[in-house]
């Protein structure tokens, strides 16, 4: 069995109210997927033929508000990585946990299992001299270090060109607005590309952030069109998919996006959207409830024999 794992940067399952732009923003695909319910707490459990929502401890048990680097390196390596740090830590990780993610990275330790693993992420021009180099400085996020460590290719924008990367943006209209020469896509045609390209691999992963950054914003415009787009990408990335042979993965590092009432992180649980066949949601639904359980989960979809 396949899995493919989408991280979307700062959503989590927030109460249906006029501050939740999950509530607001009329969409397509997620509200029909969970059965008329807009992505929010009230769905968390919802389950059928095709899908399961689960809500994830972001908090991990660390007094304060969940951040990125200790919600990703949680979910990229499956350890702790607040309560390894003695606290939750925005940003980039710092070197406790770059060395976590070197040693228990989620690409590290699934190619070590012999499993065909990708990230497809692009990545502009300035990246790859940093890249011969050997990465120096620290701002660098968990997805490009977990990648780095387990000596993975990255892919550039000639590879997003031919179709064989994403950009994470998804439709590449930031790339478009900095002057590259990469057309626009649609997040159909971009959830069409993810499905496709998962084919020739076990394991796939892309990153998108935008969500976070329009919470920061506390724009209900902008989360309006975040939506609009992962709804729709995420929509033909599930139809892409073999239902016999891929699960997709939806998950987050913490809440923000959810709640426009202010512009900081939220204490709320972050989703764990599961999509695909029913028995291998039914075997790993009941060992998820934070965000450390994302990778035995996807260890356990690529164990899977039916």
């Amino acid at each position: 069995m396949r899995a493919v794992l989408v991280f979307i940067d700062g959503i989590g399952l927030g109460d249906p109210s006029p501050i939740n732009p999950f509530t607001v923003i009329e969409t397509g695909y997620l509200p029909s997927l969970l059965g008329g319910r807009p992505l929010t707490r009230e769905a968390i459990g919802y389950s059928d033929e095709r899908v399961t929502l689960l809500g994830l401890d972001a908090l991990l048990g660390v007094p304060g508000l969940p951040q990125s680097a200790t919600g990703q390196a949680s979910i990229f390596t499956g350890e702790n990585a607040p309560r390894l740090i003695g606290c939750h830590l925005n940003g980039f990780p710092n070197k406790t946990l770059r060395k976590l993610l070197a040693a228990k990275g989620i690409f590290s330790r699934f190619i070590q299992e012999g499993y065909r693993c990708a990230f497809i992420n692009a990545y502009r021009p300035p990246f790859f001299h940093l890249l011969k180099l050997g990465l120096p400085g620290r701002r660098y996020s968990c997805s490009t270090l977990v990648t780095y460590y387990a000596g993975l290719p990255f892919r550039n924008l000639e590879d997003l060109r031919e179709g064989r990367a994403l950009y994470m943006d998804i439709n590449n209209a930031l790339l478009s607005r900095m002057g590259f020469d990469v057309p626009e896509i649609s997040p159909e045609a971009a959830g069409k590309r993810l499905a496709e390209l998962s084919g020739d691999y076990d394991f796939t992963m892309f990153e998108y952030f935008l969500s976070d950054l329009a919470g920061h914003l506390g724009s209900m415009e902008e989360a309006g069109k975040v939506i609009g787009i992962l709804d729709r990408f995420l929509g033909s990335a599930a139809a892409g998919l073999d239902p016999a042979e891929s699960l997709l993965i939806v998950t987050s590092d913490h809440g923000n996006m959810e709640d426009l009432s202010h512009r900081e992180h939220t204490g709320n649980s972050v989703p764990a959207l599961l999509i695909g066949p029913a028995p291998v949601r039914r075997q790993i639904a009941p060992l998820l409830s934070d965000l450390t359980h994302i990778l035995p989960a996807v260890r356990t979809v690529l164990l899977w024999d039916g």
